[in-house]
């Protein structure tokens, strides 16, 4: 890389018209060409600066919050290439899970079959869906091979469109170091890390209730839960208890069958003679223990409740920590299963459970009712109630909970010294803003088991075991095969397993391969991994992990940046990176966060057309970190005047030819101006650092304006050598002019891109974005105070001619100002730009002109 050397200066080519528009199609070619952006494989470590950028999901289109968030990475990636470092700077594309495959499915009308046979060179019913929902029997079926070639085929045309995107918005990616997490390569280092996993015993398998999405058919792991509030009601029903009627208040009386227990709190004076005994449930009159549990709610209802396997979450914490059996009752499908528990089954009513099976839970609900009205079990009408429900954040109804085999990854949910340990690593990473590091401390403490990583999907990587079939062809879990690191990746559903041949799958004595997938966030917790190329380039992986900046959202620390941590420090045992940047969220004009679920979302395509790249990039980077921001397009049409306003006054700039022989800046208020601008370097610079880009920007853009309105209208006319100006203070308004576009031109590049490649092309060899960041030694002047005189001044001056309701291009006969003796260094400038013929200055602690006389003509 050629950073940090100065480039040669040449004469100066500037176009006769300077504008924005088209400068993405001139520059982002020639920046690829050039390898601007390309990352030095040959780079000593010290000198790297790596990031783990997120991989956007790769399943419909990219919308504004995305334009936001990326864009705060990539002043940081800039702004430290600047600097000197060799940044590693890759783009990632997550195209696997549940999206893409509800994606795949609008948009070709199809679904996956897996008892279906492949079928060459299958077409698809229709191409183009609009990506909404549709009904699963409209859908055409087809086998899992032909369903994963169609996700493949459309994840790379989407991920060509984002790539297209991306680099219209002025992303410095090395789009030589892309990867997907699909890719062969990165499912041998999903398979390979799970397999350490498993060795290690970190990873394991459990038969165990599960949080069930029934429209999905999937497992829920915890991370992709939220809480929606659902209008419920409040049953207040009858069981026999040892002493007289026992009541509960549920919502849920469709789980009477499967009611396991009662549970009140080991201090309710009123049930303490009760525990240890038992009570019968209504309509069934089977027979179930009560007891006492610190979770139960005096306050809550009558105090006491049913354990049902399984109502909810709490049901399975009693059920495990209480050690009670398993009678659940709903089926993956959401419907009450066929087959009645043993219990009902021999109970005093074994009919009325026929009645409910197949029934969905809705009116299953609506059957037990009415048989408890029936039977005097249910006392008084329901009571209608809002509540917060559990469900998948991409599930359209409640959660089930279901007992189902799955996968686990510890992950300090029931690991005390894992859980202290990941809070303590935590602690260690830099978190910008600081506040954000709660939320990954909250959700740690928070966790109540491990991380579900099985799902029942088909577009994603598989889980790489086989296990053994005993005599009569059942599954010996506890005999699974693993394959090699050199086998991998491996799909075991297709693939066969060392020692065994495709006859003896599903056979007795043979084997059977694992149909699940990973959780797509068990591939994601890979990215510094995936990107730094572990396992395949072990000299990259060295340079680049851990990595220097983790950017993301904030509504993924629970996921990504948890899981991460989590996989770095099982693998290994260091944090994955040095620092953590939060962006907030995008609102829309009704104070609410964008996103594509709720339809609020804005297409970036049209905005980047309509303003321009930079204006946009303008509007994100006014943005700190952590902080939510509103959707401005008034923010942008700034950002568009600023860029124009970087051309114009580069234009002006290297306009003035440079009498021959200077070489100095020698008049005090070009040094003064220069100075103040070396303070805004140093500013800046330090805003960088503490990643507040957003300081960075104010801070040059404060110093842009008064450098255009009154620094510029000061020393224009001893530029143009108009007057009775010797050669070198003309020089020093040409040089000072030169020196301060080339500062600014570098301070605005990590924000305006193209507008600063455009500038800096017209007198510089080489990129910008490849030139030294500025430093305050480049200026050498220290005093800027004749700066600030000049600036008041020039309102003064302005303020008396716009009182006087002249043009600012009137004349003055004669002016008195009062103010510093410093003032003498200004008053050719002054009068220059005051159009003053005669100007008296008066020394004063006060700045304020005493008097002042129009031409006569001025005032006619």
């Amino acid at each position: 890389m050629n950073a940090n050397k100065p480039q040669p200066l040449r004469p100066a080519t500037i176009p006769d018209k300077a504008t924005v528009d088209g400068l993405e199609q001139k520059w982002v070619p020639s920046w690829e060409a050039s390898k601007v952006y390309a990352f030095d494989a040959e780079a000593p470590k010290a000198n790297v600066f790596s990031i783990d950028t997120p991989p956007p999901t790769a399943s419909g289109s990219l919308h504004v919050g995305h334009v936001f968030s990326y864009t705060h990475t990539d002043v940081v990636a800039r702004f430290q290439r600047m600097r000197g470092k060799d940044v590693f700077y890759p783009m990632g594309w997550d195209d696997n899970g549940l999206p893409t495959e509800r994606r795949v499915q609008n948009y070709y009308g199809v679904r996956c079959d897996p008892t279906l046979p492949y079928v060459k060179d299958f077409t698809p019913p229709y191409e183009g869906g609009d990506n909404k929902s549709s009904k699963a029997a409209d859908q055409l079926p087809i086998s899992r091979a032909n369903f994963i070639k169609l996700c493949e085929k459309l994840t790379e045309e989407d991920e060509k469109a984002f790539e297209n995107l991306w680099r219209n918005l002025g992303l410095s990616v090395d789009w030589a170091q892309s990867y997907r997490t699909i890719s062969n390569q990165a499912q041998k280092v999903s398979q390979a890390a799970f397999l350490n996993n498993l060795a290690r015993g970190e990873a394991y398998q459990s038969m165990a209730p599960t949080l069930w999405d029934v429209t999905f058919r999937t497992a829920v792991a915890q991370a992709e839960l939220e809480d929606r509030e659902m209008p419920g009601a409040y049953h207040r029903i009858v069981f026999e208890g040892p002493e007289g009627p026992i009541f509960i208040e549920t919502t849920r009386p469709e789980l009477i069958p499967a009611c396991v227990a009662l549970v009140a709190h080991p201090d309710d004076e009123r049930y303490q003679p009760l525990f240890g005994k038992t009570a019968k449930t209504p309509l069934f009159g089977v027979e179930v223990p009560i007891l006492a549990h610190h979770l139960a709610q005096k306050d809550k209802g009558s105090g006491i409740a049913m354990i049902c396997t399984f109502g909810d979450v709490t049901d399975v914490i009693w059920w495990r920590e209480l050690n009670l059996p398993n009678r659940a009752i709903i089926g993956f499908d959401g419907r009450i299963i066929s087959e009645a528990p043993d219990v009902i089954a021999n109970s005093k009513n074994p009919s009325l459970y026929q009645e409910l099976a197949g029934k969905t839970v809705f009116t299953a609900k609506e059957l037990l009712v009415e048989a408890l009205k029936a039977s005097g079990e249910m006392i008084g009408d329901a009571k209608p109630i809002q509540h917060p429900v559990k469900f998948f954040e991409k599930g359209d109804k409640p959660l089930e909970i279901v007992s189902t085999r799955q996968w686990y990854i510890t992950n300090g949910g029931k690991d005390e010294k894992l859980s202290k340990s990941l809070i303590e690593n935590g602690r260690e990473l830099q978190f910008h803003p600081s506040f954000m590091r709660v939320r990954l401390e909250d959700w740690i403490n928070g966790l109540n088991g491990d991380w579900l990583i099985s799902r029942q999907r088909f577009f994603g990587v598989p889980i790489p075991v086989w296990y053994e079939l005993d005599s009569d062809g059942n599954p010996k879990f506890d005999n699974r095969i693993a394959p090699t690191l050199e086998q991998l990746p491996v799909d075991p559903s297709s693939d066969v397993p060392a020692g065994f041949t495709e006859e003896q799958r599903g056979k007795p004595n043979g084997f059977v391969g694992e149909v699940d997938i990973m959780d797509t966030w068990a591939t994601s917790s890979l990215t510094p991994q995936l990107a730094g190329g572990w396992l395949f380039d072990q000299e990259k992986f060295d340079r680049v992990f851990p990595f220097d900046l983790r950017p993301q959202g904030q509504d993924i620390i629970r996921t990504w940046l948890f899981s991460t941590l989590l996989r770095s420090e099982l693998e290994h045992g260091v944090l994955p990176w040095k620092n953590a940047a939060i962006s907030g969220w995008i609102l829309d004009p009704d104070r609410k966060k964008m996103s594509k679920s709720k339809g609020n979302v804005v297409v970036p395509n049209e905005l980047l057309e309509t303003h321009g790249s930079d204006a946009v990039r303008y509007w994100a980077a006014s943005a700190r970190l952590g902080t939510d921001a509103a959707f401005d397009e008034g923010q942008m049409k700034i950002g568009r005047r600023l860029a124009n306003k970087l051309l114009n006054a580069g234009r002006f700039a290297l306009s003035f030819e440079l009498p021959e022989g200077i070489t100095e800046v020698s008049e005090p208020v070009d040094q003064a101006m220069l100075a103040a601008l070396a303070e805004v370097v140093q500013v800046a610079t330090q805003a960088f650092e503490n990643y507040d880009h957003t300081k960075a920007l104010e801070t040059t853009e404060t110093f842009f304006w008064t450098f255009t309105d009154d620094y510029l209208e000061l020393v224009k006319e001893r530029a143009y050598a108009s007057g009775d100006q010797t050669p070198q203070a003309v020089g020093s308004a040409v040089i000072a002019l030169r020196e301060a576009l080339s500062i600014l031109v570098r301070l605005f590049a990590p924000f305006i891109p193209f507008a600063a490649e455009e500038v800096w092309s017209w007198w510089q060899e080489g990129s910008v974005h490849l030139s030294p960041w500025p430093s305050r030694d480049e200026v050498g002047f220290q005093d800027a105070t004749l700066m600030k005189l000049a600036s008041e001044t020039l309102v003064m001056i302005r303020k008396t001619k716009s009182d006087a309701k002249v043009s600012m291009k009137a004349e003055l006969d004669r002016v008195v100002l009062a103010g510093p003796a410093t003032l003498q260094a200004l008053a050719e400038d002054l009068k220059a730009v005051g159009k003053i013929s005669e100007l008296e200055l008066r020394e004063s602690e006060t700045l304020r002109i005493e008097s002042f006389e129009f031409k006569p003509e001025e005032l006619q």
